[in-house]
């Protein structure tokens, strides 16, 4: 489906995005450029122009290969149900992750695009907008970061997580002391895409979430996956991009790391975190 050379095209459209869309507009946004989809859900006109640019970018790479964009999605939901068509292709794009940093001024933003066919995530690519990093994978060629050949490596120290922070208040108030020390510093950076660029580098181990939006956690799995790791949802099964985005995600660049996120994990009763039938 890629041709030689697209993946670069992709990673170069992010990039002259991120330049035109993006920078220009961090900590400059005008009170009337920012608005709340819902309570503390922000979308800014940089959103929005961002997605428009990398929508109109794809089609030229992969023309007839429909965009499913986060913020396409908010005026229309049953765009989504691209993902899930078989033998069919689609992008999803997240042409913001992390707009409440970028709101705040913080410098956590990120960028991310996959292509899914046949309900699988066949290329990811994340973009660190303010260092500018870049990872990518392809399906069945590995993962590179900035260019560089990426294989997860197990650490030598308890795994250090990213995760929201009601999970890791019910971490500290359920496990006992042996229990929690079994993994390290627990976090988040409210950024998908900043997350799964720090598991890749190693200085964070493994990811856990809820909610998977496709657009925030399809390219990160597979990136972590091509690295040697693993992506799996709450109950074992394997992350796929079509799923339902209540079922959660576990997700590390060695399967050493997600046994044991899981493991400890599954020692805490966490009703916000239990799948919804």
């Amino acid at each position: 489906m890629l041709k030689p050379g697209d993946s670069q095209r992709v990673a170069e459209l992010m990039r002259e995005t991120a330049a035109a869309e993006l920078l220009p507009r961090f900590r400059n946004l005008a009170k009337d450029e920012i608005r709340q989809k819902r309570p503390g859900d922000f979308v800014t006109v940089a959103d929005v122009a961002s997605e428009q640019r990398l929508a109109s970018g794809l089609a030229r790479i992969l023309p007839g290969v429909p965009v499913v964009g986060e913020e396409a999605v908010e005026g229309d939901a049953g765009l989504v149900a691209l993902i899930g068509r078989p033998g069919e292709s689609c992008w999803v794009v997240d042409p913001l992750d992390g707009t409440s940093n970028f709101v705040a001024g913080r410098d956590r933003f990120a960028m991310i695009v996959c292509l899914v066919h046949d309900r699988e995530t066949i290329g990811g690519w994340i973009l660190d907008v303010p260092n500018d990093r870049m990872a990518v994978a392809l399906k069945g060629q590995g993962t590179t970061l900035d260019g560089a050949a990426v294989l997860g490596k197990p650490a030598a120290r308890a795994p250090r997580g990213l995760v929201g922070y009601r999970v890791r208040k019910e971490f500290d108030r359920q496990l006992p002391p042996a229990s929690r020390q079994r993994l390290g510093e627990l976090t988040t950076l409210n950024c998908a895409g900043r997350e799964y660029i720090e598991i890749l580098s190693g200085t964070f181990d493994f990811n856990l979430y809820r909610m998977t939006k496709p657009w925030d956690h399809a390219a990160g799995a597979l990136i972590l996956s091509e690295a040697g790791g693993q992506a799996l949802r709450l109950d074992g099964q394997p992350y796929q991009p079509a799923g339902r985005m209540e079922a959660g995600i576990i997700a590390a660049a060695t399967p050493e790391a997600v046994a044991e996120a899981r493991a400890v994990y599954e020692m805490v009763e966490m009703p916000l975190l239990a799948p919804r039938p």
